[in-house]
């Protein structure tokens, strides 16, 4: 019997979500749980399905997904994310690169790499990341691989008579990211609170001009992390602020 193409549910921005939509079923999402976009499986230029896991009698056992195609073989038309991996790719290494696009690039990425670094060869020892100190010790490095003035543990004036920690300070492009990963006590109330009271604190850096709050949330504690992004987010204001939760459960 010879074999044939199942089809492949991709999210706008080029992540892969279930390379065997018609076969299993169970896997499919009407949102991405990374970056929170909407899934399609049919090409947006000829409506054919996109080209997914290879299904024959021959069993093949991988626990790698199909790589996700930039060209519909169908009509040679580019899919939507093959232009913008064009402009991420050109992005980082221009001088006068896009800070927002970087960082938003790695937010987005960073649970797919937590992924990755669980399953390595033989078993053999990794960074598993449970905690916050996890999170920001491989932001910290990701951010490594782009940014030469890294600044840690910088502290700001006191509010309310508190202080708090700036997780890492880019110097040069005046940006302070803020890292977060939820937990039982740190659900969307909390998060909520804590991030507002941050968010006044920052107000007073004076080498922050772009807030960045960076929330892991790989158990899914937060039910609404577009609404809470919605809400914090202010490019109006003197300081500005971006809020990015990942990744989003649906």
């Amino acid at each position: 019997m010879l074999g044939y193409y199942d089809a492949y549910l991709v999210c706008e921005k080029g992540h892969g979500i279930n390379d065997s939509f018609h076969s299993s079923p169970e896997f499919n999402k009407k949102f991405c749980t990374y970056c929170g976009s909407k899934t399609l499986k049919d090409c947006p230029n000829c409506g054919k399905e996109i080209e997914g896991d290879y299904k024959s009698d021959v069993v093949f056992i991988s626990a790698d997904m199909t790589p996700v195609p930039d060209i519909c073989k169908h009509c040679g038309n580019d899919f939507p994310w093959k232009s913008r991996k064009k402009v991420i790719a050109k992005n980082t290494t221009k001088a006068d690169k896009d800070d927002l696009l970087l960082l938003e690039t790695i937010f987005e990425r960073f649970h797919l790499v937590v992924k990755q670094l669980r399953n390595r060869y033989n078993d053999r020892e990794t960074l598993d990341v449970k905690d916050e100190y996890d999170t920001q010790d491989l932001l910290h490095s990701l951010l490594r691989m782009y940014y030469e003035d890294i600044r840690c543990e910088e502290w700001n004036p006191s509010y309310a008579g508190g202080s708090t920690r700036s997780d890492f300070l880019l110097k040069d492009e005046e940006i302070v990211i803020e890292v977060k990963k939820t937990r039982s006590s740190l659900k969307a109330k909390q998060l909520g609170e804590q991030l507002i009271i941050d968010i006044a604190k920052y107000k007073t850096h004076p080498n922050c001009k772009l807030l960045y709050c960076f929330v892991y949330d790989p158990e899914g504690y937060i039910n609404n992390p577009r609404g809470i992004e919605n809400d914090l987010n202010d490019d109006k204001s003197k300081l500005k602020v971006k809020v990015k939760i990942v990744p989003k459960g649906h």
